[in-house]
């Protein structure tokens, strides 16, 4: 079994409590970890502080880019070399295939260190001449370290989420305190491993494991030397965040949760549609915060759609890890699955039924002893049900009709979330009029998850404050500062 220890300024440390990683898919132990304490947690928020806006910034913060840039790449490129072990980790955490850690997880995730460091390089100041009465001036912009980023991520894409927080933060000159899911800590142990192993300075990134409330997420968030949080998760969580970064007035980007919509209208290609929302509501399982939960069909489409979806769910390979292409495994613990089967359990009650799944599978093998749920879908749902408005997290849909456009734009509208959308139509002009009536920060025109990962991320209302991706993560992860310089005459 695993040993995973704390990597803090530079140090391995154990923790003074430690805990059992099992594993989602067979239900045994994999990895004992150690919780961080809060001293070690203030260590590594002050070593932070020191190498990106502090007395050591020389080595870190005020080193030039290209420096700076350099050994990221480095890093990237050590990084790389350890994809066979990252994509190791996540299927061991996780539960999911070898084939989707592969192709969604590992490479993807380590390249985006590279992706950032060119983004940085070719992130443009800004100038401006202008006269006043004070006379002639000119103006530019710096765009310098914001300090200590603390960085906390979830457990359904963890290697993915913790590359996509940490590239641009460190790229930018910031300190980072990163702190995985305590139901998902493996991969980030490996990138603790390359880059103690790199040129990155010791202090510029520390990894910290445990749980939130009186653990090391509170530690690390009540924490004044902090100076910004990346966090995405469950929208309670980052309620909890932002009210902790209140004190002190320090910034967050929180990426939440979603209870999103399909929406398929008459003239879409059902092909298209089964294949697509066959992935974007049971891709890993349901548990990608983008993942579709509602679907709503045109009523000339409406029968036909479930028939079709109905037959996909029940299709789908479940939990065999080497099975090459999509299939699902299991949610990532037993807690989890309780919790998207209590919810399933009051479709009936609130008067819908199941044209899928709805329950636990069995396997008479090991895999009963982990946790899986099957792919489910139900309809006959009001609009006021448990099932609709709640978010799952898991492989679940409900299917309702609508009978005009503006019923389609209403129904996915109500609703406290606003992440994401998928529009199923052949007009364009009505994927164009349709897409900006949706309260959503990204809505997918015939197809979903069709992302460059260096594009805006952001959510409306429950999903999320702020934005990610690109250069929004870049300003995110940096300090703007104007400077004035008035130009004298002769």
């Amino acid at each position: 079994m695993q040993e995973l220890t704390n990597y803090i300024a530079g140090q391995w440390q154990v923790g003074e409590r430690t805990f059992v990683k099992t594993s989602p898919f067979h239900g045994q132990a994999i990895a004992t970890v150690h919780e961080a304490t809060e001293s070690m947690v203030d260590e590594a928020v002050r070593a932070a502080h020191r190498v990106s806006i502090g007395d050591r910034a020389s080595a870190w913060g005020n080193l030039a880019m290209t420096q700076r840039l350099a050994i990221v790449e480095d890093f990237a490129g050590r990084l790389m070399a350890r994809v066979d072990d990252l994509v190791e980790a996540e299927v061991q955490d996780t539960g999911r295939s070898y084939w989707q850690a592969c192709n969604f997880d590992g490479a993807r995730a380590a390249k985006l260190f590279r992706a950032y460091a060119a983004a940085a390089e070719n992130l443009e100041d800004r100038s401006k001449s202008f006269s006043g009465a004070m006379g002639k001036a000119m103006w530019y912009t710096n765009r310098r370290p914001k300090g200590v980023i603390g960085c906390i991520t979830p457990w359904n894409m963890p290697l993915l989420m913790m590359c996509m927080k940490i590239a641009p933060a460190l790229v930018m000159g910031n300190g980072v305190v990163a702190k995985p899911s305590e139901e998902t800590p493996s991969s980030s142990a490996i990138l603790a491993e390359v880059i103690a192993e790199s040129d990155i300075p010791d202090g510029v990134f520390s990894l910290v494991h445990g749980f939130g409330a009186g653990s090391t997420g509170e530690y690390l968030t009540r924490h004044p030397l902090v100076n910004a949080f990346n966090f995405t998760g469950e929208s309670a969580t980052g309620v909890q965040i932002m009210q902790a970064a209140s004190v002190g007035l320090r910034e967050v980007s929180l990426e939440l949760g979603g209870k999103n919509a399909a929406l398929i209208f008459q003239d879409a290609n059902m092909d298209h549609v089964i294949d697509g929302v066959r992935r974007s509501s049971f891709f890993n399982a349901g548990q990608i915060c983008f993942c579709t939960e509602r679907a709503y069909v045109h009523r000339s489409r409406y029968d036909e759609f479930i028939e079709k979806m109905a037959k996909a769910a029940s299709d789908i390979v479940i939990g065999d890890l080497h099975h090459e292409g999509f299939s699902i495994g299991p949610l990532v613990s037993h807690a989890h699955r309780d919790k998207v089967k209590n919810l399933l359990d009051t479709v009936v009650e609130d008067g819908g039924e199941f044209v899928a799944g709805g329950d636990i599978p069995k396997f008479g093998d090991e895999r009963d002893n982990g946790a899986f749920i099957l792919p489910s879908i139900a309809i006959g749902l009001p609009e006021t049900a448990r099932f609709v408005k709640q978010e799952a997290f898991g492989p679940v849909l409900h299917i309702a009709p609508f009978d005009d456009e503006q019923e389609a734009i209403d129904l996915a509208n109500d609703t406290q979330y606003g992440l994401a959308t998928s529009i199923w139509t052949e007009n364009i002009s009505r994927a164009h009029r349709v897409a900006p009536q949706v309260r959503v920060g990204h809505a997918w025109v015939n197809s979903w998850q069709l992302r460059d990962l260096l594009s805006p991320i952001s959510g409306v209302g429950a999903s999320g404050l702020g934005r990610d991706g690109g250069r929004d993560s870049l300003e995110f992860c940096s300090q703007p500062q104007t400077v004035t310089v008035r130009l004298f005459d002769q």
